[in-house]
Formats: structure tokens, C-alpha cells, sequence
């Protein structure tokens, strides 16, 4: 009797442990795989940059979701968390580098930058000069996309350092580098216009405003995101982060909500 039953209990631990196993396994594979997506990421970049200089390559359509996706909310007010990226640099550039390799450079960033957005699950709202806008629609899950953004954020600078300028080395151009600006609210949805189809769509409220303030006082390969997006990150995400102090009213914008001076938060990895 006794013995049937240890051997009961070996066979239920024998069955957890390699249950066990299989999480363990099933993670590290798991893993696995994101690593060699980033990896495969990072070497796709260099190929497309690579190619863009030596060859004049450009870059195929990308399908535009995100106007469909204006489009079909037009004069809706949505929850989302807008992300501004700038490229840092880009005047001194264009007076050291012929013209037609800066286009190719600034044209080449503002790709991969989208790439990456939507890659976060996020939407390319526009290229404006050297700076690319993206949003992600936080109806419903603020706190994902919130997640999202930060994690864009940081891809972004990676994508940069290990993507885009180990290539631009190789010509002897200089290192590029961005100024990243995130912040958390809800926007409309504007149409100029009564065409349905054709007629220009943007988006617009203090998200927008505020995330392009950020990124404005952000320093090179800094990113710089508002309370509102800092709330929802995950006590672990939130530890990467340091408040701003400011001195001499630098920052003057105020929260939504309190009144109060509102809080920029550091990444600090």
C-alpha cells in the first residue's frame, strides 16, 4: 500500500517537474526568438541603409493604417499616447554633406523610425522635416499602449546606435542621434474638409502639443516622457525612470488635471 502510493507521489512530481520544464523551455525559446528578431531587425536596417547609400535604393510603399484608421474615427476623441522623434543635428549636416546624401540619410531614418513604431503596434501619423510622429490608441488599454511607446522609444535608439550608424561610419558621416518626447491624453480626430476620401486628416488636442514640447527639451538620445504615460508604466518600468528637476523655468507647463507644474520623467535604463 505504502509503496503504491510513493510511487503515486514520484509519478506526480516526476509529471510537475517536467510540466515545469516545458514553461522553462517553452520561455527560453520564447526569448530566444525575440532576440533573433531584434537581431534580424538591426541587420535588415543595415541592409536598407547599406543599400540607400551605395545604391540609391528606396524604400517600397508601406501601407498607410494609419489614415485608414483616422478616417474611420473622424471627429472621434480618443485616449492615446503620442511619441516625437527628432533627429538631432540634422543643420549642421546639410553644410557638411552634399545634399542628396543628406535626403538619403534624413529619408532613411524617417523609414526605419516608422518601421519601428509599427513594429510597437503603433501608427505613423506623419513625417514633418527630420521628425517622425507616432501614436498608439490607448481606447481600452492605456496601459499597453503606454508600454508600447516606451518600449518604441528605446528601440528607436537602439535601432540608431547599432543599425543605422555602424553603416554611416563606414562613409565617414557623422552618428545620428534623437531627441524622443512621449506623452499620454486624448486627441480628436479632425477632417479639413468635406471630402471623406480625400480630404486631409490630423489629429489634435494637448497630447500632441505637450509630447512635441518634451521632445523639444529632450537632450541627444534622451528620452523624456510626461506623468501622465509614467502612471501607467509598471512599478519594475517606472524604476527606469528619474523625475526632472528643473531650475530657472525651463519647464512651465502645467497638468491638466492638477494645476500643478507637470512632471517629466528621464529614461535611465
Amino acid at each position: 500500500m505504502t509503496e503504491n502510493i510513493d510511487k503515486n507521489k514520484d509519478e506526480k512530481l516526476s509529471k510537475t517537474s517536467m510540466g515545469n520544464t516545458d514553461v522553462v523551455d517553452m520561455l527560453l525559446s520564447k526569448n530566444k526568438e525575440q532576440t533573433v528578431d531584434f537581431e534580424t531587425m538591426i541587420l535588415e536596417t543595415q541592409k536598407r541603409v547599406w543599400g540607400s547609400l551605395k545604391k540609391g535604393y528606396e524604400y517600397s510603399g508601406m501601407a498607410d493604417e494609419s489614415e485608414k484608421f483616422l478616417r474611420k474615427n473622424v471627429f472621434l476623441k480618443l485616449d492615446m499616447v503620442v511619441l516625437y522623434v527628432d533627429l538631432v543635428g540634422s543643420t549642421t549636416m546639410t553644410l557638411e554633406m552634399p545634399a542628396e546624401k543628406i535626403a538619403i540619410i534624413v529619408s532613411s531614418f524617417s523609414q526605419e523610425m516608422a518601421a519601428v513604431i509599427r513594429q510597437h503596434q503603433g501608427y505613423v501619423l506623419k513625417f514633418v522635416g527630420d521628425a517622425v510622429i507616432g501614436y498608439f490608441v490607448a481606447e481600452g488599454n492605456s496601459l499597453l499602449a503606454a508600454d508600447n511607446a516606451v518600449n518604441c522609444a528605446k528601440s528607436m535608439i537602439t535601432v540608431i546606435q547599432k543599425g543605422i550608424n555602424p553603416i554611416l561610419n563606414q562613409y565617414d558621416y557623422p552618428d545620428l542621434m534623437v531627441k524622443i518626447g512621449i506623452d499620454f491624453g486624448q486627441n480628436i480626430v479632425v477632417r479639413y474638409g468635406s471630402d471623406a476620401e480625400q480630404s486631409h486628416v490630423d489629429l489634435m488636442g494637448p497630447a500632441m502639443n505637450i509630447a512635441a514640447k518634451i521632445q523639444n527639451i529632450a537632450k541627444p538620445n534622451q528620452i523624456l516622457i510626461g506623468n501622465d504615460v509614467y502612471q501607467k508604466l509598471h512599478p519594475t518600468s517606472q524604476k527606469n525612470f528619474l523625475q526632472i528637476v528643473w531650475k530657472n523655468n525651463e519647464w512651465k507647463y502645467r497638468s491638466r488635471l492638477t494645476g500643478e507644474i507637470y512632471k517629466i520623467y528621464e529614461f535611465k535604463g
